[in-house]
């Protein structure tokens, strides 16, 4: 930083700039569908600093990964990062590229990320996407050195971290998550209580249906590779940090499930939640809809394969294209919502193709 022309000391990088937490996502996850590596940071007093700061930054940064230049960045042209580095940005979103770049130096062609703030002041979370879960996990770690060097200014080569990129990408990777499942169930409560409702109203196989938490989705992405339908129960997670609770984000998070569905399977949604509706015919899905009363609107139906509804507070009614039919009475001791829910994914089921009737599996993440 300068103060009346002077250069003034800047942070100590080392102790200021710290991870928080690491890990790889490996399904379908909140920000991508492709396996993402996250790290959370805080960045302390270099919330204000940027590397327009640091004498010297951009330059050791770019003499040391030449490839930066390939980094189109939010410019949208070649060039486009080292000029956001020449402008000022923050440790965050340098280390994102950084990550992605010393990937790149060693064959693995990567080139999505983000960096959000998170709950707290100097608080972010990065992500970016890996090709190997071993070389992901460490690029980010030998990422957020660099950037210290840089700031410290004693960057002067990237060749170590290269070397060791290059050693772990040599080892097995671990195994890609495969499974496929009947039906994923998600929102921020009557899980549990939705996957037993479906285990009551049908007989075993060898099937799976599976409850999945929001926070779960959140640190790890789906369990799973393939579903044929999915239910969303709601948008209101309770189990995430708070700025997932926005209703937008909140939205896109349970909308994940849809992500893993089969082309053309559907995804269960409450009616009147149009954007999670919208959401899950933008991943290629087919949409059914539900409500725990009579008020299934005129646009959920215009865009629903599938309905249901409560009349008269007891009564469950089950639509496909206009045809209805009785789907039983409420009960007092399952949810009202569980048990429409899994009314109608055994109507939908049904429809489907789908004769037999899933074994339930345990969830992950507690349920309700």
């Amino acid at each position: 930083m300068k103060n009346g022309g002077e250069s003034l000391p800047l942070p100590d990088p080392f102790s200021t700039i710290r991870m928080t937490t690491l890990h790889s996502t490996r399904g379908a996850n909140f920000w991508s569908r492709r396996p993402v590596t996250r790290m959370d940071l805080m960045v302390g007093a270099y919330d204000d600093i940027s590397s327009c700061h640091a004498d010297g930054f951009t330059d050791a940064l770019v003499a040391a990964m030449p490839g930066l230049e390939e980094h189109r960045c939010s410019i949208g042209e070649r060039g486009g990062f080292i000029l956001r580095l020449r402008r000022g940005t923050y440790a965050p979103h340098i280390i994102e590229h950084v990550a992605l770049e010393l990937q790149n130096m060693i064959g693995h062609d990567v080139g999505f990320g983000r960096t959000r703030g998170g709950d707290v002041d100097g608080e972010y979370t990065l992500v970016f996407e890996h090709l190997h879960e071993a070389v992901g996990l460490r690029a980010a770690a030998l990422a957020l050195e660099v950037v210290q060097h840089g700031f410290a200014g004693t960057l002067t080569s990237v060749a170590h971290a290269v070397a060791e990129l290059e050693a772990l990408a040599k080892l097995p990777d671990v195994p890609k998550v495969r499974q496929h499942v009947l039906c994923g169930i998600t929102g921020g409560a009557y899980r549990s209580e939705t996957r037993n409702e479906i285990g009551r109203r049908g007989c075993c196989t060898d099937e799976l249906v599976v409850d999945v938490s929001p926070s779960y989705i959140l640190q790890q992405g789906l369990p799973y590779t393939r579903s044929d339908f999915a239910i969303v129960l709601d948008a209101e997670p309770t189990d995430v940090p708070e700025r997932y609770r926005d209703p937008e984000l909140a939205r896109k998070l349970v909308a994940v499930v849809a992500d893993a569905v089969r082309r053309d399977g559907v995804v269960i949604v409450p009616a009147k939640e149009w954007e999670v509706q919208d959401m899950a015919r933008d991943a290629g899905c087919r949409v059914a809809v539900f409500a725990t009363d009579d008020d299934v609107t005129v646009r959920d139906k215009r865009v629903a394969r599938d309905a249901a509804w409560v009349e008269d507070g007891r009564r469950i009614v089950l639509e496909h294209l206009g045809q209805a039919e009785e789907g039983g009475l409420l009960r007092d001791d399952t949810p009202a919502a569980a048990q429409v829910a899994a009314a109608l994914a055994l109507f939908t089921m049904r429809g489907l193709g789908i004769d037999a009737m899933p074994r339930v599996a345990a969830g992950t993440g507690t349920g309700g």
